[in-house]
């Protein structure tokens, strides 16, 4: 038997093989507009398409328009027609039995055309629910199971952290053609995404916040909790299938993997979505059964990113029932918050997007788009699946051997969140995971890597940076997340002594961050007043936020080399910072930050430029923090912003030096 033993040179193989031209996400998929007439502010909150091809959306203005010939096919143009309007801001629309029902803020409603004229002429209330008046009652569908009932989601009110203050508030439930309604699952917090796979199966994606330490798609089976415990209050309702309550919750900064372990009942994510690394914002998932028609990922799902304006791919597998899986990059670029997507007659994908309120990368309040395969197929990493004792890494392309066999082309670190009440989470226990074996298998599209340690319940980062196709072409997106709930035993592991990985040159230093990012020390971060200072400030400013991340002021005047007192109180319902930074800054500062990568979080979102001059910590909501700083000697128009990923693009102001 021939043994492989594989020695790696540092400098080689990489440096042998010639780079084609640098691809990007538009040469494969385009995002095409379709403009709105002049004055219509199509904040979508919900889209569905009728029999002849028509789009149909509702807005959170509480308008319905039907779109026709919105591929814009010959040429032409798109027509929109109001057909109903006076709704509170629905946030979902379905074309169901010949009738389009749409959910309310408060009801669920079928939408009649009596004299088909192609208006709404009257609303008919199907089924209702308290509301207590909070801003944060979101209420999201329906979607159709598989035995044709509707499906339902509740956002939890916000009181300073979530909170379920009018009954079924924080759950998913079945609405029958009778109108009998059926409790599913509860856990949620903000569900605004939900879906039935091809399989029957429900899945529903959630977003950052209190008990929900990063962005998180999870399978739920009726009866399941998914993490948040205010939608327990009901859990003693005789039609509650959740056996669970409040008092089991234990609220210790565990893995919530590890808790689930050891409480009965709670529903780990089948993916997690790292925070700011892929997402901040899961919103709306579809999944892609065109056969090949909408690229190279038919089966897969793409899953929305409201704040940051782009799509994301997943990956699922199903191993010992339970679901588990990796996301990817996908696209990025649309011109306002993704919050639907909808499949088109030609399988391309309209996307529908806002962002009042909901502030996000795309610069504009709302879009209408189109999202097109242009038939090229992109390299990617298709897919990732789980082995006996690693990962098997699948690409859409065959790869050049010698690199898939140098253990410099990949970097894997795995690491969780914490679970508990409080907002968000930092990465914590991450570990490098060394490659003890590699195989390229005969497809010579798929890597099997066997690894030293595979930590249940922890997300595997996987880079394969030095990974090229046979053409020399590097990987358009290298990099992707996979959530490990279940280690299949089906696929053996490598044999060590064809395939063992003697030594890794190419060592990745990256250090623990199991730290708080408020507890952040810095220079540019001085908490308590200087000593020299003799008890003395020049001037004290207080600065809150105010909902759609924003500052309560754009202005701050100062006088040079003043010594300034800030207070920045953070009233909203979500994670923020504030720096102050040099001018014109804005931009290059909030975009380093977007771009720090797994030591975002334990840094506070603040990077290491000079242009950073002073800044906070990260605030939780409902807290606050001063910090003192001398005001720059040199006049001019300096800027205060929020680096948290995504918010500066318009969470900023003047900081005005006089």
């Amino acid at each position: 038997m021939k043994i492989r033993l594989i020695l790696i040179i540092i400098g080689t193989l990489i440096g042998q093989v010639s780079f084609s031209q640098t691809h990007t996400e538009d040469d494969y998929y385009q995002i095409i507009t379709v403009p709105t007439p002049e004055g219509l502010e199509l904040e979508i909150g919900g889209m569905t398409l009728l029999p002849d091809g028509s789009l149909v959306a509702c807005t959170r203005r509480g308008e319905v328009w039907k779109v026709e010939n919105p591929y814009m096919f010959g040429g032409g143009k798109a027509v929109f027609t109001k057909i109903a309007e006076g709704l509170h801001e629905p946030l979902g629309l379905n074309y169901i039995d010949g009738k389009l029902w749409t959910t309310q803020r408060g009801e669920v409603t079928i939408l009649h055309d009596d004299n088909n004229d192609g208006q709404i002429d009257r609303f008919q209330q199907y089924y209702k629910w308290p509301l207590s008046g909070n801003y944060h009652q979101y209420s999201y569908g329906p979607a159709l199971t598989k035995d044709g009932k509707k499906l339902f989601t509740l956002n939890l009110d916000w009181i300073g952290h979530g909170a379920s203050l009018t009954k079924w508030r924080g759950w998913m439930f079945t609405l029958d053609d009778e109108g009998k309604m059926e409790p599913w699952a509860t856990g949620l917090r903000s569900p605004a995404g939900f879906m039935v796979n091809d399989q029957g199966d429900i899945f529903y994606a959630e977003n950052q916040g209190d008990w929900v330490g990063s962005g998180r798609v999870t399978h739920l089976e009726k009866g399941d909790f998914a993490g948040n415990p205010e939608g327990l209050v009901w859990a003693d309702d005789p039609t509650s299938p959740v056996k669970l309550r409040t008092e089991d919750i234990p609220d210790t900064g565990e893995p919530l993997y590890e808790v689930a372990q050891r409480v009965k009942g709670i529903k780990p994510p089948a993916v997690w979505f790292p925070h700011t690394l892929m997402g901040i914002s899961t919103s709306d998932m579809v999944q892609d059964l065109s056969d090949g028609k909408f690229g190279p990922f038919s089966g897969q799902y793409f899953v929305g990113d409201q704040g940051h304006s782009k799509i994301m791919r997943m990956a699922l597998e199903k191993v010992n029932g339970a679901y588990q899986g990796a996301c990817f990059p996908f696209r990025e670029g649309f011109q306002s918050g993704v919050l639907r997507m909808n499949w088109g007659f030609d399988q391309s994908m309209f996307v529908g997007q806002t962002s009042r309120g909901w502030a996000a990368t795309g610069r504009s309040k709302f879009g209408l788009q189109r999202l097109s395969w242009t038939g090229k197929i992109p390299f990617e990493i298709k897919s990732i699946k789980s082995a006996s004792d690693g990962f098997i890494l699948e690409f859409t392309e065959e790869v050049n051997e010698d690199l898939a066999y140098n253990p410099a082309s990949y970097d894997i670190q795995s690491f969780t969140y914490k679970y508990h009440h409080n907002y968000g989470s930092p990465i914590i226990n991450q570990r490098e995971v060394k490659i003890k074996g590699i195989e390229l298998l005969e497809d010579g599209k798929s890597v099997h890597l066997a690894v030293d340690s595979m930590r249940l319940g922890y997300i595997f980062g996987i880079t394969a940076e030095g990974i090229q196709n046979t053409k020399g072409d590097a990987l358009l997106h290298n990099v992707g997340y996979f959530t490990l709930n279940q280690i299949n035993q089906s696929i053996s592991p490598l044999d060590l002594d064809l395939f063992a990985v003697e030594e890794k040159t190419m060592e990745h230093n990256h250090e623990p961050m199991d730290d708080m990012a408020t507890d952040i020390i810095s220079q540019k971060r001085q908490n308590n007043m200087p000593d020299s200072w003799a008890g003395k400030v020049d001037q004290t400013i207080t600065i809150g936020t105010v909902p759609g991340l924003k500052f309560d002021t754009k202005l701050i005047q100062v006088k040079a080399g003043s010594k300034i007192q800030i207070t920045f109180n953070n009233n909203d319902d979500m994670l923020h910072n504030l720096l102050i930074v040099n001018p014109g800054t804005v931009n290059k500062v909030g975009e380093a930050a977007l771009n720090m990568g797994l030591k975002g979080p334990n840094m506070g979102y603040v990077p290491d430029l000079p242009d950073v001059l002073y800044h906070s910590g990260i605030l939780q909501p409902e807290s606050s923090e001063t910090f003192y700083f001398e005001a720059p000697k040199k006049k001019g128009d300096y800027h205060f912003v929020c680096t948290f990923p995504g918010h500066y693009t318009v969470m900023n102001g003047i900081f005005r030096v006089k």
